[in-house]
Order: C-alpha cells, then structure tokens, then sequence
C-alpha cells in the first residue's frame, strides 16, 4: 500500500549540503510564518535565530512573517523588534471576513506571504534550529512529487512528552478510515512545510482539525506519495493542560470523521463538546476555501 515516505537527511547540514540547497532552490522563494498568540515570552529568540542564520547568513529564506492572531501580550512588538514583518489577524478579516483558530492564522499566513514554499513552526516553541527549515524543505526542493513535508521528533518525557491527540485521536481514525497516512509519526505536527502551488488547491479547516483536513485532502488530491516526513530531533514547547486537549481532540475527531463520510446529524448539540458538568463548548469547524476558488492563487497550480 503506498504511503507517506520518509526522507533520510543529516542530523547537522554541513556547508557543501547547504550550497547543494541553494543551489535547489534556484529562483524559487521561501517563506517562513510563525502563527502566533500570546508568545511574547518566546517569539523573539526564534525570529532573532531565522534572520541571522537563514536569511543573513546563508539566503535561504526570504521572507520572515509572523501572524498576530489577537494577541494580549506584547508578541506584535517583540516581533517587530525582532525584526519579523507583523500581520494583523484583523487586517487579513477586514478584506476576507471574520475566521478564528489556529487553520484561520495558518490560511491567513499563506494568503499574506508570497514564496513559492511555506514552512510553518509554532511560536512557543524554545527549541528551534536553524536545520529544521533546510530539512523540511530538502525533500520538496529535490523532488517536485512532493507536496507537504511534517516534522517528525522526539519529545522528552521529563519535560511532559506530548502527541496525546495524536496517539488517542487521530492515530486510531486513520488506522481505520486512511490507512495510507498511518505512517506519519506525528500528523499534528506544527512545524510543517508546504508547496504553495499545493496548498493554494486546498480548503483549511479553521480549527485545530487544520493538519489533518490538509494530510487527507492532499493524500486524496495528490497521492499519499506526496507526503514526506523528516526528523528534526528534539522539540520542546507549552504544555497543554488534558481539559484544553480535549477540545482539540473533538475538532480533529470531527474533521476526520467529516472527511470519512460520517458527518453528524443536524443540531446544535453535535458541534459541541459537552463537559461533564453540562457546560458544552462550540466545536470551530468552519472551513476557509482555497485561494484558488477565490481567485488568489500566486501559482497557476
């Protein structure tokens, strides 16, 4: 049964891998977007790491954004300062509508950025290196087959582990429902790269269903053979807590099933999580369609 493949790549990229890189990369441009709220605390080092490494240093990438998704804190600043370009969520809602979550800022990241590949990292993250770029783009850039490239990683135990959505949620669905993309490690991943001729065919769940709607829709678009995956070694990030999870888990569960063919019912109750307690929670599994349908597509793809 094809599959997602997994690429080889060095655990350190030396200089003549580099060279090799750019060499790939031709004309073609780079985009890296950081989705970001509330990372004031975190944010800074990890664009202060991107533009002197891969934009000063070595030219890879071009184009360094960060997405301010409703911040409270001072992430739009220390952004700034940093020397990231800053969007506004609420700039990208005035032209195209209200959205929100994290599929509205990943949507909203490819709409503002221009480079022929996107490559996406979460902004808590305190563990970033400069190779995680160069990695998740070398399968792309040497094999145009290939659409999408996920990280895979380790993550400590002592410092809490994570994938607990993953191994209780998504990996039970897609052994049943899409066996073909059982072999990602880790499908919900927030460090990911993109073909932008790709991506813009493809709608995004605005939820935290995002990774899943995009993995399936491209196995189904394009082949599962389109999906890469690499390792990029240790990630650290924020712990979430299990009642925060359980959210994400119910939007990853319901875009999953949609995509399945078992949609739920009509009502108001199936798009919500209901606590014990009684309370419920909306479920955000509101769609945005692809730039292509609109029209804004950068690409002829």
């Amino acid at each position: 049964m094809a599959g997602v493949r997994t690429f080889e790549v060095p655990d350190r990229l030396d200089d003549d891998e580099i060279a090799r890189l750019l060499e790939l990369k031709g004309d073609r441009t780079i985009s890296v977007c950081l989705p970001c709220r509330d990372e004031a605390a975190t944010v800074g080092p990890l664009i202060s790491v991107i533009r002197s490494e891969l934009i000063a240093k070595t030219g890879l990438v071009d184009e360094l954004i960060v997405l301010d998704d409703r911040s409270t804190d001072d992430t739009a600043r220390v952004a700034t300062h940093a020397g990231a370009r800053v969007v506004s969520i609420d700039d990208v809602h005035v032209s195209h509508g209200e959205g929100f979550g994290k599929g509205n800022a990943l949507w909203a990241t490819l709409l503002v950025s221009h480079g022929d590949f996107v490559v996406w990292c979460d902004g808590d993250v305190t563990s970033f290196e400069p190779d995680w770029v160069s990695k998740l783009l070398l399968p792309m850039l040497d094999d145009d087959s290939v659409g999408m490239v996920k990280a895979l990683y380790h993550r400590p135990t002592k410092y809490g582990g994570g994938g607990r959505t993953t191994e209780l949620v998504a990996r039970p669905l897609m052994s049943r429902y899409f066996p073909e993309l059982t072999g990602l490690a880790q499908p919900l991943s927030g460090e990911y790269a993109g073909r932008r001729s790709v991506l813009e065919s493809l709608s995004f769940v605005q939820g935290w269903g995002v990774e899943m709607g995009l993995l399936i829709d491209i196995a189904d678009r394009y082949g599962p053979e389109a999906i890469a995956q690499v390792d990029l070694g240790n990630r650290l990030h924020r712990h979430r807590s299990l009642q925060s999870l359980s959210v994400q888990a119910a939007e990853v569960m319901a875009t999953m099933l949609d995509r399945a063919g078992h949609p739920p019912g009509d009502g108001e109750v199936q798009q919500a999580l209901i606590r014990a307690d009684g309370t419920d929670v909306p479920l955000n599994l509101r769609s945005r369609p692809s730039l292509a349908s609109l029209g804004l597509s950068r690409t002829s793809a």
